[in-house]
């Protein structure tokens, strides 16, 4: 059974979808003070959370079995992602669920702006009668510029091409094909401020982003253009922004977010034609519970099944690729395991091919499962693809991920090499029947052997006697040998090394017996 701990308020539909699994026990208590959540999450398997709730800190440090956190919308600005993900824990979120009600209050907002809508309201109720006072503007045909082109920005595209407007977009990260399939024209930042009547914002908050629009940036805009902000507050100089819009140099603005939230004493509630809600972009029903039962379901499907979906710290994997990538996965891990105790210094260089038909799956979360099983048996955190490649860079261990269609000798192959002080170390690896482990090189020794069970290797001499002395040794201890494999290097007949199956893992004592053997040059032990 897992725990799951809802930290924040969820809708019904959120909770009942968590509860559809036998696997899941769930602790559904918002609105704890820390010390109460510490509590609660202190065995949790995985913690669910809105925005409320922070997951950092004295919390995070008090999770004993934490495996992953689960966000019920876009932002995680609330969530230490880099300490969460050098703890092995994975970050989901949902970035789509409530994209549609996010773009449509952008929209809205965009309406408000061009029609004075709050300010007649609250002139009406006043017992005014002053249209002419509240001369507004058309959207149609006009620009509006959209900075971040991700789900939200798209959808807000679609609606603001749908009011004929033109549509100008900017985001580094998207390609100007994807742009102009959505019937965007690609601009440089400072050229869209120039051009946009509008500018609606729909990017993260991130080191690059924070403080965006500065005052600077402000300056280049029209100055009755008119700015939206329903994504994260801290993209903007919220004192330059009142300052522009006071002294006339822009039309107004419409804010959802805000650095500070709830705002407290802004320079912004002072200015004209700026107008506020409270951080309503994911505030509809069906936002609502959309986010419930997807983060519900993200969850499930991660703890009962190892499946990714809409990860911040881990490539998602797809459950069609996941079950193609499992077994290359196992065969990946082992490897990595058995280079391991193969090194006898710290490993500098860790390189991870794959060769044949491996060659047409993502290298990268192969590579990491290389990294889990050379790493987990001597970190004291638990090691897994959330936090394999943080922890070999923190090691010093340099990684490389490479791949050809080639092959030699099998139609499959999997190469994990690596540098110490002492030298190179290679092991190879494929797949029988595209599913059974076999370990088929170890350096320059061919060998072809199960990698399961307990397992006994040996590099000796080629002579005569050698696998006897080490059989009658086994025998002695009462350790039986289920199978066994001899393989000589091409340049050297006189070395060889022999993997054995074996019933049980030997003693210490046992161990070193063997290796002091007049013809055994090395000795090791690994079980699978």
């Amino acid at each position: 059974m897992y725990k799951v701990f809802v930290a924040d308020k969820l809708a019904p539909e959120g909770i009942a979808a968590l509860e559809q699994y036998a696997e899941l026990t769930v602790d559904f208590a918002p609105g704890l003070d820390l010390a109460q959540a510490i509590e609660h999450a202190r065995h949790a398997d995985a913690i669910i959370v809105r925005s409320a709730t922070k997951i950092r800190g004295e919390l995070l440090d008090a999770c004993e079995k934490l495996r992953v956190v689960g966000r019920a919308g876009i932002g995680v600005d609330n969530i230490d992602i880099p300490s969460a993900t050098e703890r092995g824990i994975v970050v989901l979120n949902t970035p789509d669920a409530n994209a549609t009600t996010t773009a449509e209050l952008a929209v809205a907002h965009m309406f408000s702006l061009s029609r004075h809508i709050p300010d007649a309201d609250r002139s009406v109720r006043a017992g005014e009668w002053t249209p002419a006072k509240f001369l507004g503007a058309e959207l149609t045909g006009k620009t509006v510029g959209i900075v971040g082109f991700g789900t939200i920005g798209r959808l807000f595209a679609e609606r603001c091409r749908g009011l004929k407007m033109k549509v100008i977009g900017y985001d580094p990260f998207v390609t100007e094909a994807t742009f102009s399939e959505h019937g965007v024209e690609v601009c440089e930042l400072d050229a869209l401020l120039a051009e946009a009547d509008y500018v609606s914002l729909h990017c993260p908050v991130t080191d690059d982003t924070r403080g965006l629009l500065d005052a600077r940036r402000l300056g280049l805009m029209k100055s009755d253009a008119r700015l939206i902000n329903c994504a994260r507050g801290g993209l903007v100089d919220e004192t330059a922004l009142a300052e522009a819009v006071a002294a006339g140099r822009l039309g107004g603005a419409a804010l959802d977010v805000f650095e500070t939230e709830p705002p407290v004493d802004s320079p912004l509630f002072a200015a004209p034609n700026v107008f506020f809600t409270p951080h309503l972009g994911a505030s509809t029903h069906e936002a609502q519970t959309a986010v419930g039962v997807q983060i519900a379901d993200q969850i499930a499907a991660y703890l009962i099944r190892g499946e990714v979906t809409n990860a911040i710290n881990i490539p998602s994997v797809a459950p069609d690729k996941l079950a193609q990538l499992e077994p290359y996965l196992q065969l990946a891990r082992k490897l990595g395991k058995l280079l391991c105790l193969m090194c006898e210094g710290a490993l500098t260089e860790l390189s991870i091919g794959l060769y044949g038909r491996a060659a047409e799956l993502d290298a990268h979360p192969i590579a990491n499962e290389a990294l889990v099983g050379l790493l987990q048996d001597h970190l004291s955190v638990p090691i897994n693809q959330v936090n394999a490649s943080h922890l070999a860079r923190r090691q010093g261990i340099n990684v490389t991920e490479l791949s050809s269609s080639d092959s030699r000798d099998y139609l499959t192959m999997l190469r994990v090499s690596g540098v110490t002080a002492q030298g190179p170390l290679c092991l190879e690896g494929t797949l029988f029947d595209e599913r059974h482990p076999r370990l088929v090189r170890v350096n320059d020794y061919i060998i072809e052997a199960e990698l399961t069970g307990h397992i006994l290797m040996t590099r000796h001499a080629d002579r005569p006697g050698v696998i006897g002395a080490v059989g009658a040794l086994l025998g002695r201890e009462g350790i039986n040998i289920s199978r066994m494999q001899v393989g000589i290097a091409n340049d050297d007949t006189s070395q060889a090394i022999a993997v054995l199956g074996v019933s049980k893992e030997l003693s210490v004592d046992s161990l070193n017996e063997l290796s002091s053997l007049d013809a055994i040059e090395k000795a090791l032990q690994v079980a699978f």
